[in-house]
């Protein structure tokens, strides 16, 4: 999607801070970190929310890539967030995990 600005991330024509990808997903630092790692894994396909994703395998590789992404950073404890909808607070619909890291986090978390 042209307009979607994880697509135009993962296609190089928005400048991001890449940390790993592979044929199907993309990971990329958040620009606005909300813990000392804050990392975004994204399938490469457009897909625009959890809810309307149909490739199991996709979504599970985006999963282990974000699995990978804190093996690679040393975590030993993380994170994983997906939301979906406005309401929860996604705003870029494009499905996307943050790996959240690198401090004690509390629950709940908002």
């Amino acid at each position: 999607m042209s307009d979607c600005l994880f697509c135009r991330i993962v296609a190089g024509d928005v400048p991001s801070k890449k940390v790993f990808e592979d044929e199907a997903t993309f990971a990329f630092e958040d620009v606005a970190p909300r813990a000392p790692t804050h990392v975004l894994i994204v399938p490469r396909e457009h897909v625009d929310t959890i809810a309307t994703a149909s490739d199991e395998a996709l979504v599970g590789r985006v999963f282990l890539t974000a699995a990978r992404v804190a093996r690679e950073r040393g975590l030993d404890s993380y994170r994983l967030v997906v939301n979906n909808g406005p309401d929860a607070g996604q705003t870029v619909f494009h499905l996307h995990v943050h790996l959240l890291g690198g401090r004690t986090l509390s629950w709940p978390p908002g």
